[in-house]
């Protein structure tokens, strides 16, 4: 019998050692990353008021195109961070949740740098 390691809890192990580290306040919020196989999701969050100020993802109405691949990560980076910018957030934490920062993780990150967050 073949014993594969649970890379799910492996992930959440790192994400919850990270998170001990790292938290958004109002001046710097927390960019969070979540990706599953189909879609990428991100967030902007107050973690000081335990709020959700910008959020993007692949499964929205007007996403075009795959959910699942880098191009569509950089586009949810840089509808990110153009909607941060409008609601006046220009910094923030980078929170990779858990996953390295290789792939879709890492288009997401540049495509909200050209969108103008800095982290």
């Amino acid at each position: 019998m073949i014993n594969r390691p649970d890379t799910r809890t492996a992930r959440i192990q790192r994400h919850k050692r990270v998170r001990g580290k790292i938290s958004g306040t109002a001046e710097r919020p927390r960019l969070s990353v979540f990706r599953s196989e189909k879609h990428i999701y991100a967030q902007i969050i107050d973690d000081a008021a335990g709020k959700t100020l910008v959020s993007a993802s692949s499964v929205e109405k007007g996403f075009e195109g795959l959910g699942g691949n880098k191009e569509a990560a950089r586009k949810v980076g840089k509808t990110v961070a153009e909607r941060a910018v409008k609601a006046g957030i220009e910094e923030v934490v980078f929170d990779r949740g858990g996953y390295i920062y290789h792939g879709r993780v890492q288009e997401l990150a540049e495509g909200a740098r050209e969108g103008g967050l800095k982290f």
